[in-house]
């Protein structure tokens, strides 16, 4: 089963009224807290995450507050169960950069990787980089107890669906994916060749689901529908 979810920000309405949501932490989430299967923190952190928890919310998936803070994940998960609590990740490629060094007693220079293999890189709420790797990080955030990850990219190539199929082995069905920027994803690939199996989707996308999934097979068909994790 593809299981998809509406990514929205709090004053944004769903187009399917039975869809569930992740909602962006905003002016008017309140009224999301039960029904939400996640507010979405992109730069706060411990006090707001346990105010909204307190307040009534089923989960909060920490963003840039989790990599300034590595034990943040820990002290909320002991407060709060791991079952509560996610991390939300903004990612881009990070591609492979090529350096000229000087060899060794030898009066030439040779080009080299300085980064070997190509991989996702997080993002901060501003979109300004981190040179953290996605997949490393979120190793460490399961070891943590994360119950969730969503990560947020754009899926634009083979290399692009490699990552994202090594991701789903290692997270399982703790990760969700969500595009980034793009208008026109091949979610037919993210699911065929990247293995993804649980997509979040704007309420654009979302009320497309079914056109831009045309090729999965009836025993995965889509469901709009998200079961807690």
């Amino acid at each position: 089963m593809i299981r998809c979810a509406c990514l929205v920000g709090a004053s944004e309405t769903p187009p399917d009224v039975d869809a569930e949501v992740f909602v962006i932490d905003g002016d008017a989430v309140g009224a999301r807290l039960a029904s939400a299967v996640a507010i979405i923190l992109p730069a706060e952190g411990e006090a707001r995450a346990s105010e909204l928890l307190a307040a009534g919310a089923r989960r909060v998936l920490l963003g840039e507050a989790a990599l300034r803070d590595a034990e943040l994940v820990p002290r909320l998960v002991a407060r709060f169960g791991a079952e509560r609590i996610g991390v939300f990740v903004p990612a881009r490629r990070m591609e492979v950069a090529w350096s000229f060094d000087m060899v060794s007693n030898a009066d030439f220079r040779v080009v080299t990787p300085s980064l070997c293999e190509a991989g996702w890189e997080i993002l901060r709420a501003d979109d300004s980089a981190t040179d953290i790797r996605a997949n490393w990080w979120l190793g460490e955030m399961k070891k943590r107890g994360v119950s969730i990850a969503l990560v947020q990219v754009d899926i634009v190539d083979d290399t692009d669906l490699n990552l994202c199929a090594g991701l789903v082995e290692d997270l399982g069905e703790r990760l969700w994916i969500a595009p980034r920027r793009q208008s026109e994803p091949a979610l037919a690939d993210w699911v065929a060749y990247g293995k993804a199996a649980q997509i979040a989707l704007s309420p654009s996308l979302f009320a497309r689901r079914a056109e831009l999934l045309p090729a999965v097979s009836p025993s995965d068909a889509v469901s709009p529908a998200v079961e807690d994790a």
